[in-house]
């Protein structure tokens, strides 16, 4: 195998360092050829992101014989140190919100499901102090992690029991009295200062580590080796830190990707330079060396649940005829929040079904406006983002997402999918040959409002580069092409014949010197090319969504339908979701009687 010099200066070196490493440069062949060049009685260290990148290094060093590298992730090695030695019962999925308000018997003081907003908040301070590298939880400002004005308000106005009520739930862990949190047992094995008996630690993608696991590191005697990429920081929200920029070790590059061409690389560029207009920026150089070839794999991805569930129903209601169509991670993932609400409980609370509203926070609301109230005091966005699906579609819900499932195939049918679907955070390490891109990413136009609209003591400059964080690493999974939105496109980026614009209707856009067809494929698009609307055009566009469908508006539909109007049209005719017409069709059966 041939190096770059930057790879070559790498394995020669020696002590601690950092390597700050481009989308698809090599980083994990680069550790293991610099594990493979120590000692052989060197005992090695590899932390690795997840459980998935673990086991594809674990079976890479393997083939090398390399049996002196131990392969963990931050939580199966603290699992290993705290709860195998230990009573503690781990609690998987962590605390829903109405389970903490029964556990502590909190109490509002009259203000509507105000123990439901507190519980929500101390489960969040309680992440806040694990994922943290301080030692008690008083040392935090949890207002500090709150952005919305309604609920900084709240939480200013109960922080004191916030507080009390965060630091009660975990000693109730500690003394295993309830079950802990995985959060939990990497902060308890922070804070009994460790001590791992490795010459060398290699942690790779070091952007995303938490604090609690970044003091562990920094606290070792081995040679510690971090990699990642400061411009792939995506998961502040879980209270990341970007540990590159807090590591003083020496500085190494990797700034060739082997995975797209330059013509991507050079978009890539173009997205980071967005960052100039939120404070000081240093340019990155990304050398594109992968190679253009056959599209096989094509993926849709969005920032949000919301975003690709929007692209997901238009993809399937949108078309008579699709293949299979596979969603990373579980599907149902797609609609659950993490706390386990469904989707379908909030359709429920919409329709006034209170009676088959599973979830007790849910069941708790007595209407739509009360669940957005509540919303809007905890930032939930999983909820906000199960709110606009459901005054989006209404009870379409249920046939779509029924029609969805019955196109998806399992993980090991995974390569015969016509399309994949995923979020940015699901796809992190991920590459596909072709990738379209939803439209609710930030945009240009929208960064520059939001530095415009704020003063520089307020703007949140750290969340708008995570913005931008997220738009580069949806662009940099595309190894042969990429269709997105014109509005995604940074001002003064040339055009290539890799990349494909969209405009607002989804419509691909003609720029000087490109051509149409698919690189690899000319005679097959790799993409339907579909409408592209962001959440806010969706509602304007489609005011009627709502009306109910009458027997003369049947009687419509069914005439359009006979005559072989598409789907496409008859959502513009009616003023509705091209989902809530394929949808309509299946409940008359028109297929069955006309089609």
């Amino acid at each position: 195998m041939e190096l770059t010099k930057e790879q070559s200066d790498i394995i020669a070196s020696a002590g601690n360092i950092k390597i700050n490493a481009v989308a698809g440069s090599g980083k994990t062949t680069t550790i293991i050829e610099y594990a493979r060049t120590r000692p052989g009685l060197c005992k090695i260290l590899y932390l690795a992101f997840n459980k998935s990148v673990k086991f594809e290094a674990a079976g890479r060093f393997a083939a090398l014989k390399l049996n002196n590298v131990k392969v963990e992730t931050a939580h199966s090695l603290t699992y290993r140190h705290v709860v195998l030695q230990s009573r503690y019962k781990v609690r998987t999925q962590g605390y829903k919100t109405n389970e903490i308000a029964e556990l502590l018997g909190l109490k509002g003081n009259g203000e509507k499901h105000a123990e439901y907003v507190i519980a929500n908040h101390i489960n969040k301070f309680v992440a806040y102090f694990c994922n943290s590298d301080k030692r008690m939880v008083r040392e935090l400002n949890y207002l500090d992690t709150i952005t919305d004005p309604k609920a900084q308000i709240f939480v200013e106005s109960f922080y004191d029991y916030i507080e009390t009520q965060s630091r009660l739930l975990l000693s109730k862990m500690d003394k295993g009295e309830i079950e802990i949190t995985h959060d939990f047992y990497l902060k308890k094995f922070q804070l009994s200062n460790p001590v791992l008996h490795y010459d060398y630690i290699l942690f790779d993608e070091g952007q995303d580590a938490s604090a609690a696991m970044l003091d562990i590191f920094f606290k070792q005697k081995a040679t510690k080796i971090i990699v990642g990429d400061t411009h792939q920081q995506i998961y502040s929200w879980r209270y990341a830190v970007n540990s590159l920029e807090k590591a003083a070790f020496k500085t190494y590059q990797l700034s060739t990707s082997f995975r797209f061409s330059q013509d991507i690389a050079n978009l890539a560029m173009h997205i980071l330079e967005l960052k100039s207009s939120l404070g000081e920026y240093q340019a990155v150089p990304i050398t594109g060396k992968g190679s253009s070839g056959e599209i096989k794999t094509s993926a849709t991805l969005a920032r949000t649940n919301l975003g690709l569930l929007l692209r997901a129903i238009e993809y399937v209601t949108g078309k008579r005829e699709i293949g299979n169509i596979y969603f990373e991670g579980n599907i149902n993932s797609y609609t659950y929040a993490d706390e386990g609400t469904s989707l379908y409980d909030v359709l429920n609370l919409y329709n006034q079904k209170y009676h088959l509203i599973k979830d007790k926070l849910i069941r708790a609301m007595k209407s739509i406006e009360e669940l957005e109230e509540y919303i809007e005091k905890t930032e939930d966005a999983q909820l906000a983002m199960m709110v606009e699906i459901v005054k989006e579609y209404g009870n379409e819900i249920p046939d779509i997402i029924k029609a969805i499932k019955k196109k998806h195939i399992q993980n090991d049918d995974k390569e015969k999918a016509e399309m994949v679907f995923s979020t940015v955070h699901r796809c992190k390490g991920m590459e596909y040959d072709c990738v379209q891109l939803a439209n609710d990413f930030i945009t240009e136009e929208k960064l520059k409002q939001l530095v415009e609209k704020e003063n520089s003591g307020s703007l949140n400059a750290a969340k708008l580069n995570e913005e931008v964080n997220l738009l580069y690493v949806a662009v940099t999974r595309a190894k042969n092409c990429i269709y997105i939105p014109e509005t995604l496109i940074p001002k003064g980026f040339p055009g290539s014949p890799q990349i494909h614009l969209l405009n607002v209707v989804g419509e691909e856009v003609k720029v000087q010197g490109q051509k149409t067809e698919t690189m690899g494929n000319p005679d097959k698009k790799a993409f339907s090319i579909e409408k592209s609307y962001s959440v806010a055009q969706l509602r304007d566009r489609h005011k009627e969504a709502y009306r109910p469908w009458t027997p003369e508006l049947d009687d419509e539909l069914t005439i359009m339908f006979c005559e072989g109007v598409s789907i496409k049209e008859m959502a513009k005719h009616f003023g509705r979701t091209r989902g809530a017409i394929a949808s309509r069709i299946r409940k008359l059966e028109l297929e069955d009687l006309y089609g």
